[in-house]
Parts: structure tokens; sequence; C-alpha cells
């Protein structure tokens, strides 16, 4: 009998009730704790506006401020029904300021921390605000290289 992979909505129900901070509802875990191959088949599938929803009340960014952090437009995140699914390019956009998001939690102990140092300006980014710099791979990057030199006691 061939082996049976699991599709993306059975990695994202998969429960690890110790992990908190979790940001989208179908997920048990965090999403910096999923493989690699499981976040592929996760962005193939596509993220729900379900999801999205999660991941919006979890940030508290609002409509604006994630279609900044996106590259979409505001009306393309609103206009999508709650059960569809968005295409590949944008679930992998969603999926990686999730994961980043979900770190920060772990690293800050308390989202609210994190959401702050989002927030204010940071002399390690040309005192521009870390919030501002999700709309690309190499901005998110750079965000999670401070966030990992916080976690190690770096100063940044």
């Amino acid at each position: 009998m061939p082996k049976k992979y699991p599709n993306a909505e059975e990695v994202l129900a998969t429960s690890l009730a110790s992990e908190p901070a979790v940001l989208f509802e179908s997920s048990g875990r965090r999403e910096n704790y999923l493989s690699l191959a499981e976040k592929m088949r996760v962005v193939r599938s596509g993220i729900s506006k379900r999801d999205l929803e999660s991941l919006k009340a979890k940030t508290s960014m609002d409509y604006s401020e994630l279609a900044k952090a996106l590259s979409v437009t505001r009306a393309t995140l609103i206009n999508k029904k709650k059960g569809d699914r968005f295409g590949l390019s944008l679930s992998e956009k969603i999926l990686d300021i999730a994961d980043l998001y979900a770190y920060g939690f772990e690293v800050f102990g308390q989202e609210d921390a994190f959401r702050r140092w989002m927030d204010t300006p940071n002399q390690a980014l040309d005192f521009q605000k870390p919030i501002d710099f999700l709309d690309n791979q190499f901005g998110r990057e750079e965000i999670r290289n401070l966030i990992g030199r916080i976690d190690y006691g770096v100063y940044s």
C-alpha cells in the first residue's frame, strides 16, 4: 500500500497543544515549526481568507497595512470570500509573514511586546519601523535576522 502524504489541510490541522501563538485558525502548529515540505503543501493549496483573517487579528494589522505588506490592493484582500483561497504567490507571502510573526511572538514572549517592536523605529534599520520592511522577501529576512539577534542577546 502506498504511503499517504498529508495534504495542506491535514498539515495545518496537526495540533501541538504546548505551542502557543498559532496564527492561522486551522493550524495547530506555529508556522515557524512547519517543515519546508509542509509549507510548500500549504502554499500550493492556497491560504484561505479565513486564515488571512486570523493573521490579521494576531498581527493587529488592518487591511491597508496587510495590503502594503503583501504588495496587493486592499480590495484583493477584502473581496475574497471566507472559504476561498489565495493564489500561490500571495499565499507564499502570507505564510512567510505568519512565520515571521510566530517567530517574533516566541522570541519576545508576549505578542503585544513584539507588535510594539514591529511598530517602533529601529536603529538597526536606519530608524525605520520593522513593519515597513514586510513588503518584500529581503525586508522580511532582515527582520527575521534582527529577531534572531535579539533571541541570542545581540544588541539590535
